[in-house]
């Protein structure tokens, strides 16, 4: 049933018993990679088995924004109307490589965003879920002009979905101001207790403003800062236009994709003023970190410098305040509890 109703739908084991060895992960094409960022062509030599029983970190942090997808083609098609398989670069990213990346960080929960390779079928992310029950939340992207929508959402957040992903896909997002299909979904999952999450640019805050007002119910997770810093440099009218975005209580922000923002320089200490802006503007109860891997770990980029920028050189900021964004904004949010 899910498989049928996932390609209708756009864009049993805890984690320490996964048999996980590290994969090589090399450059991904996709509307889900962050463009204008330099990515390494040649397959990353990361092939070092896990690390032993026992020494991965036990914190229960939480990554919140990963896309995972396998080479079977035959089981999960690709959508190749826009898609090759060439495009699927490296030619897996399964939760087994993504936990081998993962686990040595003390990550032990991931939200998995819809792959947009897979399109409007998301039969590999929902086997995911439900698979590894407990492990996995998801976020998917429904046709928001379907006729059936609420049925679909329904259908999603029983499989494990807990939000949606809307995205300009050479749209103007001006047009979702006056789009009923648009509306319906922001109304159906302010009903739902389900998160809004736009994929946006700072040209875009404005809207995502003015729906906020329309919808002050519905929860709404900005991706990767809006992109302020997209360009290499961290604009302050863009800033302050996210931070602005504040005043609603529902608006979180994933503090995200560190290897495309800035210098794009690990230890990625250039971005510090705006984390710590986002902080003091939104709280850390309303944001979370994450890796957006599998394209936080090639070329020169890694994972744990992604994590580190929040857990050791966010300063100063509280024990407590720490958790919130490494781990119980995430949990609240798409895992429906706080440790």
């Amino acid at each position: 049933m899910h498989r049928h109703l996932s390609r209708r739908v756009f864009l049993g084991a805890a984690v320490s018993s996964l048999p996980l060895m590290k994969g090589g992960v090399a450059s991904c094409a996709g509307q889900d990679q962050i463009t204008g960022v330099e990515q390494d062509t040649k397959a990353n030599r990361r092939s070092a088995p896990l690390v032993a029983d026992g020494a991965t970190k036990k914190t229960g942090w939480i990554d919140a924004h990963v896309h995972v997808w396998t080479p079977d083609v035959e089981r999960y098609p690709i959508d190749t109307r826009r898609y090759s398989v060439d495009d699927m670069v490296p030619e897996s990213f399964t939760p087994q490589q993504l936990m081998a990346e993962c686990q040595p960080s003390g990550v032990d929960r991931v939200v998995l965003i819809q792959m947009s390779f897979y399109n409007t079928d998301n039969s590999y992310m929902l086997d995911v879920i439900k698979n590894y029950p407990g492990v996995f939340a998801g976020v998917g992207i429904v046709d928001h002009h379907a006729a059936d929508l609420a049925r679909q959402v329904t259908a999603l957040s029983a499989a494990g979905v807990r939000g949606f992903r809307i995205s300009r896909r050479g749209e103007d997002t001006k047009d979702w101001l006056t789009d009923d299909g648009m509306a319906k979904l922001w109304e159906i999952a302010g009903r739902s207790g389900l998160s809004i999450c736009p994929l946006i640019n700072p040209a875009d805050f404005p809207v995502i403003d003015q729906l906020c007002v329309k919808f002050p119910e519905t929860r709404v997770v900005i991706d990767h800062f809006g992109r302020v810093g997209i360009t290499g440099e961290i604009v302050p009218a863009q800033l302050n236009s996210l931070c602005e975005l504040a005043r609603h209580q529902n608006v979180h922000v994933k503090t995200s994709a560190f290897y495309a923002l800035g210098k794009k320089q690990t230890p990625y200490k250039d971005l510090l003023p705006m984390l710590r802006r986002v902080v003091d503007s939104f709280s850390p109860q309303r944001l979370m970190w994450a890796s957006d891997c599998p394209y936080q770990v090639q070329g020169r980029h890694d994972y744990e410098s992604s994590i580190e920028l929040v857990g050791e050189h966010l300063n100063p900021l509280s024990k407590a305040d720490r958790q919130w964004i490494l781990r119980d904004t995430a949990e609240k949010v798409f895992f429906n509890q706080v440790s």
